[in-house]
């Protein structure tokens, strides 16, 4: 767990008491300049928001303010802050006591050089909310493409944007994302090698930032966020991660500091603990309809993830001694604190909607064991369609199909032990505590859109599960092959929902978001994708809806 103190809390917390504070200047002499990365606003509640933004020099004196009117011609709330390096300049100011159901203007000024910000748009919560709309989104590579998913969000008439984390990835120039087809965007990270000091992940958020698409949803709606793994290193557990050597890279623990402070610094967020401002999870209530109950599946309790690599053995699977490490009682994705205060958030909770604002997939996800070894061989394509023939021949009873057949289909394993199907005990210790209610979870972390049946070991429906795809980061089309043809692709997914149980939709190609709306009697939610990442000029299409009450 990071230490206390080390996430810097915003600049300042504003009151109803500090309005009118005498600002003086003469707007007619202002110029938008110096506030070069934009402005932004984070967790709305329904009395307060934060606001947010970066100015280009330290100690100078910077001006806030808040109104009701797009012209400004009155001021609800003002004040004036001044920028430090021990920040990078950044300034965010915790609006409170403010009424609900507002929609705000804010801006910044610098009279030192007559600089003006663009001018943000944010809310605060309804209290009795009979319809929200969440964007959602995920893992955005600067370097895989352009970011049209958020240039689609900023014009939509969502509330708010959930982003559930992978904000940027820690890679270095020409990296992860970089191909041959994207490189004349000349979108490589920086700075060129992969991100470890504190200066290293400014500069990285600072280039993100920088884009339009995403300066343009920033400044039009208000972000809700959680951390993944990149915006540490990838993979990332409790005590380290996949994607950090220590013998090279130095102190692991270092490394998460630096991240976890510049985090804070350019994505501030309401926190849970005024003790330890570490920790991110914490709950949003819309209107008492979506009680949004947002985790950290990666940093706080973490075990590290097992690899399925580590149980086949010249003999074949070890399923036994898999089996034992899988359920181990004592391994956990939440840490017992965080997986305790989630069970209490849900059981506390009378929202009409239990929402799981996480990273990675909580669904069940179990492929035959036969089509994970046979992922990267040539005859893939055979034995997938073998497997679902079984499959169907299975599900349709069919009285000649041999114990060797059956065994092929009923024989599996999770493919993806970074996610819950790694963590099996503490899902089923949240499932078995929901009394009788039913979840929403809200999934990032993958690149692909799913969409899942949640159950219980023992059978019991208990949720859904709606994940997005990526913002631009690569999916499964990129391990399916070079040139790979619409027709594979759409076999592949056809195959994945007939051979999971659970699973209802994949889209393994496509870019793009998830609009989600609820509503007091459903929640439906349709999977958005822009149909490039190499043109500006893109048009978005809904590939899937999904509706459950």
């Amino acid at each position: 767990m990071a230490s206390g103190g080390i996430i810097l809390a915003p600049n300042i917390i504003s009151c109803s008491e500090d309005d009118n504070v005498q600002v003086e200047y003469d707007e007619s002499q202002l110029t938008v300049q110096n506030f070069s990365y934009g402005v932004a606003s984070f967790d709305p509640s329904n009395s307060g928001v934060i606001i947010w933004t970066r100015y280009t020099t330290a100690n100078v004196e910077i001006i806030w303010e808040v109104s009701t009117q797009s012209d400004f011609s009155s001021i609800l709330r003002t004040g004036k802050i001044t920028t430090e390096t021990s920040r990078d300049n950044t300034l965010a100011i915790e609006l409170t006591e403010l009424e609900a159901d507002q929609k705000l203007y804010y801006r910044f000024i610098s009279t030192s050089d007559n600089s003006i910000s663009v001018v943000g748009e944010t809310i605060t919560l309804p209290t009795d909310a009979t319809q929200a709309k969440l964007a959602v989104c995920s893992c955005s590579n600067y370097q895989a493409g352009l970011f049209n998913a958020y240039d689609a969000m900023a014009n939509s008439d969502a509330d708010i944007i959930v982003h559930l984390g992978d904000y940027f990835y820690e890679y270095g120039a020409r990296g992860y994302g970089s191909t041959a087809e994207n490189a004349f965007l000349n979108r490589s990270h920086e700075p060129e090698g992969e991100i470890i000091s504190l200066d290293d992940y400014r500069t990285r958020y600072k280039q993100y930032r920088s884009d339009t698409s995403l300066q343009l949803a920033h400044q039009k709606k208000p972000f809700i966020c959680v951390w993944d793994d990149h915006e540490i290193a990838n993979d990332t557990y409790k005590e380290g991660a996949e994607n950090h050597d220590e013998a090279t890279e130095g102190s692991f623990e270092v490394r998460k500091q630096n991240a976890l402070q510049a985090y804070s610094e350019f994505l501030p967020f309401s926190r849970i603990s005024a003790d330890d401002n570490s920790l991110i999870y914490r709950s949003v209530n819309i209107g008492n309809l979506v009680n949004l109950v947002l985790m950290d599946t990666r940093l706080i309790g973490r075990d590290k993830q097992l690899s399925i690599t580590d149980y086949f053995t010249a003999t074949g699977f070890d399923a036994v001694a898999f089996q034992t490490a899988l359920s181990d009682p004592n391994r956990s994705i939440l840490g017992a604190e965080q997986r305790d205060w989630v069970i209490s958030e849900i059981n506390g909770s009378t929202a009409k909607w239990q929402v799981l604002g996480q990273q990675v997939l909580m669904g069940k996800m179990y492929v035959p064991i036969e089509l994970l070894t046979a992922f990267e061989s040539d005859n893939f394509a055979t034995i997938l369609t073998e497997l679902v023939t079984i499959k169907l021949r299975v599900l349709n009873n069919d009285p000649t199909l041999t114990d060797e057949e059956i065994a092929r289909v009923t024989s599996v394993i999770p493919y993806n032990l970074d996610a819950w199907d790694g963590y099996p005990i503490d899902r089923e210790t949240i499932y078995n505590a929901l009394n009788g209610k039913k979840i929403v979870t809200l999934a990032g972390d993958t690149h692909n859109a799913w969409q899942n049946t949640l159950t219980a070991e023992n059978g019991t429906e208990v949720g859904i599960e709606l994940a997005t795809s990526s913002v631009s980061s690569p999916g499964f089309e990129t391990y399916l092959g070079t040139n790979v043809s619409p027709e594979l692709i759409a076999g592949f997914q056809d195959a994945m929902v007939a051979l999971v149980d659970g699973l209802n939709y994949f889209d393994a190609s496509r870019r793009g978001f998830m609009m989600t709306t609820f509503t007091t009697t459903e929640v439906t939610s349709e999977w958005i994708f822009v149909d490039t990442l190499l043109s500006a000029s893109y048009s978005t299409e809904v590939g899937y809806t999904y509706s459950y009450s």
